[in-house]
């Protein structure tokens, strides 16, 4: 599970996917040594208790932590801790996706950052469909869905209320761009294809979870476009 508080990525790991060799910054144990002066660069923290998923959630909420990057959890209970974390929150359903043209790909400006469309899942809709209707709405561009890329979850609060909005990403080719147009009424001030070497430009200027979601695409989707060169 990648949740995304201000920003910053909290990964949780079940133990028995943990990978020992990657190296983190601070490795924490005691609930005792979660606090902000320790928390620098990527934080790991093995043998995680409930008490320390909530105790960082709401430090994390209160202060931001600008020389954090991210902290991963190693859980035993994997499931347990993922029903936990959602159970904090009011749980909000969106979907988006990266949409591909030849070699390029579609992404957006919106308030000051480079994004990609998305938007909330209708009532009754399936997340695949509402993938396809928030690429056009936001940018008048008909796709042809592909697979699920991954799903990100990220925070925030409105209305005085926690929520939890869980992003599912999809691939998507375009079928249509001739009417292409920004929606300037969810801010949208630019549309933009963009090569891949423009892509991580881009990315130095975007969110942490728009990062991720090009991190799974590229590492899901070029390795079916090896396995096929060697058939």
């Amino acid at each position: 599970m990648k949740l995304f508080i201000n920003d910053k990525l909290i990964n949780l790991i079940p133990k028995e996917e943990f990978d020992v060799t990657t190296p983190y910054d601070v490795v924490i144990n005691n609930l005792g040594d979660l606090m902000p002066e320790t928390l620098k660069g990527k934080v790991l923290v093995q043998d995680t208790t409930f008490s320390h998923i909530d105790a960082l959630i709401q430090l994390m909420e209160l202060r931001k932590l600008k020389k954090l990057v991210s902290v991963t959890y190693v859980v035993d209970h994997y499931q347990e801790a993922k029903a936990f974390v959602k159970g904090q929150f009011k749980i909000v359903k969106a979907a988006g996706g990266i949409v591909r043209k030849r070699d390029r790909f579609l992404m957006i400006y919106r308030l000051g950052m480079w994004d990609l469309p998305k938007g909330k899942v209708d009532k009754n809709e399936r997340t695949i469909e509402a993938a396809v209707r928030e690429i056009y709405e936001e940018c008048q561009i008909k796709t042809l869905p592909g697979d699920k890329i991954c799903s990100t979850w990220h925070t925030y609060v409105y209305e005085g209320k926690r929520i939890l909005k869980k992003t599912t990403w999809y691939s998507l080719e375009c079928l249509d761009d001739s009417q292409m147009m920004p929606q300037v009424e969810e801010d949208i001030e630019d549309l933009r294809w963009m090569t891949h070497n423009e892509v991580d430009i881009a990315l130095k200027n975007s969110y942490r979870s728009i990062e991720a979601v090009f991190d799974s695409y590229f590492e899901k989707f070029e390795l079916q476009d090896e396995v096929k060169k060697a058939v």
